[in-house]
């Protein structure tokens, strides 16, 4: 009886532990992904993905061509993938031959518009845009809704 009193309580101990190693992030919860989707003031198409790659919203305004919402998903993995907002990270693409083949994987847009989201260093989603007047005017649309929730772009 003792010995199984012993083996419980080494089992406890160790489960304990084992848990208290496990790393805890953030999470972006609907509400606050719905207020990023609306936080820019851009007529565009929006979309906001969680930390794994997920979609939490999407929406894409009246005005604007069908096209834009995936786009804007595209951008906001890319955005979510590198860790980069797009638009930087298509000029880093641009002036380095090696990264040439980046343009070949079908999952990244390498066109501004995409940004990481941050809290604090945790990395969280990542909004992309897409449709609101051009790349440079997409990046500019995602950064004002990040921004609007108080959230980053950069750790």
């Amino acid at each position: 009886m003792k010995a199984l009193c012993m083996t419980f309580t080494l089992s406890c101990l160790l489960a304990t532990q084992a848990h208290a190693a496990l790393a805890q992030h953030p999470d972006l919860d609907l509400a606050t992904a719905q207020r990023l989707a609306n936080g820019s003031g851009c007529v565009a198409a929006v979309a906001v993905l969680d930390r794994g790659g997920n979609v939490i919203v999407q929406q894409r305004g009246d005005a604007v061509g069908p096209h834009n919402t995936e786009a804007a998903r595209l951008k906001a993995y890319t955005a979510l993938s590198t860790k980069t907002p797009t638009q930087a990270f298509a000029e880093r693409a641009r002036n380095n031959p090696e990264a040439a083949n980046l343009t070949s994987l079908g999952q990244l847009l390498l066109l501004g518009g995409g940004v990481p989201v941050y809290e604090g260093t945790q990395l969280v989603g990542a909004v992309g845009i897409a449709g609101a007047g051009g790349a440079e005017q997409d990046e500019v649309c995602a950064i004002k809704a990040t921004e609007s929730v108080g959230l980053a772009i950069h750790p």
